[in-house]
């Protein structure tokens, strides 16, 4: 009986450090992600000779266009081209402290409902809205403005799930040079924000660097962190699916990167992921070749190489392909597609 207290012990503690870790329905950890498929071959290059794109844009998809976001131009800071065959259509949006001009842009959200797309502008405190139909007939034209943004609270990427209501990454300015991002409702007509209920106990709130992107399709959106190996799978209520833990969860070194950017592509979760890697001395990020593919319950199925240090991407559901874009060299590719 002593013999048999004895052993107990270490089996007790063995079983509390085991606990610990162990994935559970709300709590996945996913520590290695050893799956992974080489697709550098089939990387196909869009070419785009003309107009000269800078390496700090966006990718968004519309109706039958792709919109390429430049932030770095001197003149148009929107392009559109033929989603398709990649052939250039027009621009908008110029740069510049007129009234029809953008002079700080934010991130494009597509309305495909009403054939539009929204942009916003943090130094007009607008978001400006782009009527497709305009867009393509008239070169000289000139947006709305759809709404004024509040400065103490504000949303910086937003997706709308319905006529009114847009899931938000949602900006909260704290302390000197500091900022909360937060998932949260907005109502388009109202301006009225509304946050979401659950919020991670571990993420303190000077540390927390994270984006929100959404499926209306499957009723859930994804909140992915930056700075941890994390990704929260929500309702679009605010209620907590799971949590993804990846391997380098326990790391809290602010100067790594994660996650970049989350696509919902039909019944699967697409991330583009750095998995951990370091800030250079100049602060810009590196970023990461891989995409981390998870199913709707956020496990995990398969990691694609890419060979090109993303940036951004987009899914095109009519072709079953990504759109791709990288911070290029003079000699690198800048954009290009991966059939799925």
């Amino acid at each position: 009986m002593l013999m048999n207290r004895f052993w107990s012990i270490p089996m007790a503690l063995a079983l509390v450090v085991c606990s610990c870790t162990v994935s559970t329905e709300t709590e996945k950890y996913q520590r290695r992600r050893n799956n992974i498929i080489d697709v550098r071959d089939k990387i196909t290059e869009i070419k785009i000779d003309d107009p000269i794109l800078n390496s700090l844009n966006r990718l968004y998809l519309i109706e039958d266009y792709l919109i390429i976001q430049d932030f770095q131009a001197l003149d148009k800071l929107i392009h559109l081209f033929d989603k398709n065959d990649f052939s250039y259509v027009t621009g908008v949006g110029y740069r510049g402290q007129g009234p029809d001009e953008l002079t700080n842009m934010g991130y494009i959200t597509v309305d495909k409902a009403r054939h539009s797309f929204y942009v916003n502008d943090y130094g007009k405190q607008k978001i400006f809205v782009y009527h497709l139909d305009s867009v393509l007939s008239n070169p000289a034209y000139a947006p709305e403005v759809k709404m004024e943004i509040n400065e103490t609270i504000f949303p910086s990427r937003f997706q709308l799930i319905n006529d009114s209501i847009a899931i938000c990454r949602i900006i909260e300015p704290i302390g000197t040079n500091n900022f909360k991002p937060m998932p949260g409702k907005m109502n388009m007509n109202t301006g009225e924000i509304t946050l979401m209920k659950y919020e991670h106990p571990k993420i303190k709130t000077d540390r927390k660097r994270s984006s929100v992107a959404a499926s209306i399709e499957h009723g859930l959106y994804a909140e992915y962190y930056e700075r941890f190996d994390l990704m929260t799978l929500c309702t679009l209520d605010g209620d907590l699916i799971c949590n993804i833990y990846g391997p380098g969860w326990k790391n809290d070194d602010r100067r790594t990167k994660y996650y970049q950017n989350v696509v919902f592509c039909g019944d699967k979760i697409y991330a583009s992921y750095s998995g951990g890697k370091p800030f250079d001395e100049q602060m810009r990020s590196i970023q990461g070749t891989k995409i981390i593919v998870f199913d709707m319950q956020g496990n995990y199925i398969h990691t694609l190489e890419t060979g090109l240090h993303i940036s951004d991407f987009c899914y095109d559901g009519d072709n079953n392909r990504l759109l791709l874009s990288q911070y290029a060299g003079d000699n690198d590719i800048q954009f290009a597609y991966l059939p799925l």
